[in-house]
């Protein structure tokens, strides 16, 4: 497993080992959902660094964290294809 480039950006405040796992999984997911490979790099980062973000902003559910990522990247939830 690689890691994941989340250190160099957590300097904003102290977080908890489950708000950690939390973003850890949202950016497997949504790197798997976009398809980025692990040598993407930039793309890998865009994503941690959104994460972060909504992290940041009390955001804890890795389904959610993942969700509105992947929403925010013009992919359809489950909800918008269902509709369709």
């Amino acid at each position: 497993m690689r890691a994941v480039p989340l250190r160099p950006d957590l300097s904003g405040g102290a977080l908890e080992p489950e708000d950690i796992q939390a973003m850890f999984l949202a950016f497997e997911e949504v790197c798997k959902a976009l398809e980025i490979q692990p040598a993407a790099t930039r793309e890998r980062e865009a994503v941690a660094v959104r994460i972060i973000e909504l992290s940041r902003r009390g955001e804890r559910s890795p389904a959610r964290l993942a969700e509105r990522v992947l929403k925010e990247a013009g992919r359809p939830d489950d909800d918008d294809r269902r509709s369709a």
